[in-house]
């Protein structure tokens, strides 16, 4: 059910991945692209439709690193800002956002030469997000990323 009221975003954000135990990963909201990704390494196609995957939350210190494996949802050919085509894989799970906690897919790439680890896409944002592009963190200060215990 689509909240009532949309909460206000900036174009960057500190957002939450509880499913798997990652907090305050920095996301950038980008309304032109249509799908969320998530900057990840270490990608293994595992049986019974499964992926398994490394995800960076800091790549600055070499640390917080996480190994999650998820359900394929579905595999696709995506056409990168450079106009490059790749295969890759998408996989689901919930994201924090503010006070907003929503399932997403994403899409496994490499954004490592990228300033944000994820990017929040125009699927992810509809309905429940209005963004700001002249703010930036405006449902929480930015801190640095953590894994739950």
């Amino acid at each position: 059910m689509p909240n009532p009221q949309p909460t206000l975003i900036g174009w960057k954000e500190s957002i939450d991945l509880p499913d798997w135990g990652i907090i305050d990963i920095t996301a950038k909201t980008d309304t032109g692209a249509r799908r969320s990704a998530i900057d990840v390494e270490n990608i293994v196609e595992l049986p019974g439709n499964k992926v398994q995957f490394d995800v960076a939350a800091n790549r600055r210190s070499g640390q917080l690193k996480t190994t999650i494996i998820a359900d394929i949802e579905h595999q696709t050919h995506v056409r990168s800002s450079n106009g490059q085509q790749h295969e890759r894989y998408f996989v689901a799970t919930n994201v924090r956002v503010g006070p907003v906690v929503k399932r997403i897919e994403l899409s496994l790439s490499n954004r490592k030469h990228m300033q944000c680890r994820m990017l929040l896409g125009r699927l992810a944002l509809e309905e429940d997000f209005l963004v700001d592009c002249s703010g930036s963190f405006l449902t929480r200060p930015n801190r640095k990323p953590k894994l739950s215990s």
